[in-house]
């Protein structure tokens, strides 16, 4: 697995690698506090954005892009492939967010078959996980409705610079899955 910075483009969206100068774009979507209510971080101001962007672009084993609207090429929001295991063939997906006018939209689903079409397609991971917060139930529901598999709940897994303490849970999806998960979001993307 060689993973390099890479744009990834789709109907709708556009994954870019995340670059400084897109602190002021990730500030103008992430400038919701409703978005970092049981997430980690905050947009408050545009040093938030600059210092997401610098974490974001040092974090060891990781590669952060940037969700486009690839008309406009306003941005909507962020992921990042990152818990890189060469050796091992895999990956976790994650640090997603989205502005709130794409909420409940086929923005998120389209970034994940990007994503997940390149770990399996390209990459050739055998395995990409992703996580979420127990009391992010609407994180959830997009994650199943993926079709990634719940694998179960890590307790006290972290604490969150708030203090409190969070409970992960935990998804995946397998190389022998991918079949299948790529026909039902390909279906999601086109309803008929």
């Amino acid at each position: 697995m060689d993973i390099k910075p890479i744009t990834l483009t789709g109907t709708n969206v556009e994954l870019v690698p995340m670059e400084e100068k897109h602190a002021q774009g990730l500030f103008e979507a992430g400038s919701f506090p409703e978005i970092w209510e049981i997430t980690q971080g905050k947009m408050g101001a545009l040093s938030d954005a600059e210092a997401y962007v610098k974490k974001a672009m040092n974090q060891p084993d990781a590669l952060p892009f940037v969700i486009a609207d690839r008309v406009t090429g306003r941005i909507l929001g962020s992921t990042r492939f990152f818990d890189i295991s060469t050796a091992d063939k895999g990956l976790e997906i994650g640090s997603t967010w989205l502005t709130p006018s794409v909420w409940r939209t086929s923005i998120n689903t389209e970034c994940k078959f990007l994503l997940l079409r390149h770990c399996f397609e390209t990459l050739g991971t055998i395995r990409v996980q992703l996580k979420t917060d127990l009391r992010n139930v609407r994180s959830q529901r997009a994650i199943e409705r993926l079709g990634a598999t719940k694998e179960g709940v890590l307790r006290n897994h972290k604490i969150l610079p708030n203090g409190i303490v969070r409970d992960s849970v935990y998804y995946s999806v397998l190389d022998r899955e991918w079949p299948a998960v790529k026909e039902r979001l390909v279906s999601l993307m086109n309803p008929q």
